[in-house]
């Protein structure tokens, strides 16, 4: 059996935008001081007219792609979730959400899987304060394909869209002549009758894997990648609660605001169902390798499966 093809969705995002560069002459972008990590400094490299390094100053750089945005401009502004998520949060409130203006935020290094940067780097919180931003579209693509498509998707939308990127290599799941993005719209990419597994991002992958060990076991899984946290495909999980009954979300993210929070509203609202959300549980991450981060927060296809197997039982 021949090994799945692994590519970190940062890499992706900087070469989306190189590519995107070559058709979209109002494509800027921004970064600060990290264009080696955030990987946009492949499109500086080939554009280095419409790249803007604003050095170690988040917020200022915010304020910046505001201002482009205002003058026909499609700035992407790119650093770490910590920062543009954390730090920056009142100029992407103030400057880019309360006016409604077109800047793309590319946050990378996303969630434990940053790893040995610690718990200060890990940011499990970006989702729920970028979801909280009224007319803030939220993004978390799962893979290579979807990244790359994310970003074309962002660029194509009017508003503010965040886009949420991986420092650790994913697995390519979508690689397939059928795959379409499109905003808001989730992607059933297993089917199952007896509960659903509703995933994004880098625990998409992970949620496949359990599924096919909860299949070993008679467990008939289906599994849901939902995309974009916000606007999120209600209907699809509506249909997912009504038809299997039991309904777990998976994120490398807290479980407080994230996916978790956004499904838990829809279905407490439309169809309530039996619920068990699967993240990081209300504490700060650690030091350590990505991998055996996400075994320890139980964010692996292992530690889903047990989770899983439990809550069904």
């Amino acid at each position: 059996m021949s090994e799945v093809k692994k590519i970190a969705t940062r890499e992706s995002y900087g070469n989306a935008l190189a590519e995107l560069g070559k058709e979209a002459d109002n494509l800027v972008v921004l970064d600060a001081d990290l264009a080696e990590a955030t990987k946009t400094g492949t499109f500086k490299k080939a554009f280095p007219d419409r790249h803007i390094d604003c050095g170690i100053a988040e917020c200022n750089m915010m304020g910046i792609a505001a201002g482009l945005a205002s003058t026909g401009k499609v700035p992407f502004v790119s650093s770490f979730a910590m920062f543009a998520a954390g730090r920056a949060f009142e100029q992407v409130r103030n400057s880019i959400g309360y006016p409604h203006l077109n800047v793309k935020i590319g946050a990378t290094h996303a969630g434990i899987s940053v790893g040995e940067d610690g718990a200060s780097h890990q940011c499990n919180e970006d989702l729920a304060l970028m979801r909280v931003i009224p007319g803030m579209v939220v993004i978390n693509p799962s893979d290579d394909v979807e990244a790359k498509a994310a970003v074309r998707a962002a660029y194509a939308h009017e508003g503010p869209v965040y886009l949420r990127f991986g420092r650790l290599a994913a697995p390519v799941i979508n690689d397939r002549p059928d795959y379409q993005f499109e905003i808001g719209k989730g992607v059933t990419l297993r089917d199952g009758k007896d509960l659903t597994l509703v995933a994004t991002g880098l625990c998409v992958s992970g949620a496949l894997e359990a599924a096919e060990k909860l299949a070993a076991d008679g467990i008939d899984a289906r599994v849901i990648n939902i995309h974009t946290i916000k606007p999120i495909d209600e209907d699809l999980l509506v249909q997912a609660a009504r038809e299997t009954g039991e309904i777990i979300t998976v994120e490398e993210h807290s479980v407080i605001g994230g996916l978790g929070g956004a499904v838990a509203e829809v279905l407490s609202e439309k169809y309530p169902a039996k619920m068990l959300r699967i993240g990081v549980q209300d504490t700060f991450g650690e030091s350590g390798p990505a991998v055996k981060l996400l075994e320890k927060y139980g964010l692996d296809a292992a530690g889903i499966y047990q989770k899983v197997k439990a809550f069904h039982s």
